[in-house]
């Protein structure tokens, strides 16, 4: 377990020394740069709908954990657009707050209770 919470703040921690440089120099539109990608059809755009769906998973699962609640809905939206920075701190939070056990953190309390 302290692997994976080392990895999710590595995580955290990399991809926000990345993104923070890049938007100050080229803009936050992110959305634009992507689907502008997408349109090329290359490698990059094939990377940017790999990760739109990957992120689309994610914001499913989280709000499929909360049971597709009003605040399960609104985490997988933010999941969607905060990506992997937001889905760190979230899993380190649901680690902590369910003692280390992965089956509440993946299925929820709920379900793991089951």
């Amino acid at each position: 377990m302290i692997a994976f919470r080392g990895f999710l703040l590595v995580a955290i921690v990399a991809i926000l020394a990345y993104t923070i440089p890049v938007g100050l120099n080229h803009g936050w539109n992110f959305m634009a740069t992507a689907l502008a990608d997408l349109a090329v059809m290359d490698w990059r755009g094939q990377f940017d709908i790999d990760f739109l769906f990957l992120l689309s998973l994610a914001g499913i699962w989280l709000a499929w954990r909360h049971e597709f609640s009003a605040a399960g809905l609104f985490l997988g939206v933010f999941t969607f657009f905060g990506g992997m920075p937001f889905l760190s701190v979230y899993l380190l939070y649901a680690i902590s707050k369910n003692g280390g056990d992965m089956r509440k953190v993946l299925l929820g309390e709920r379900r793991a209770a089951a």
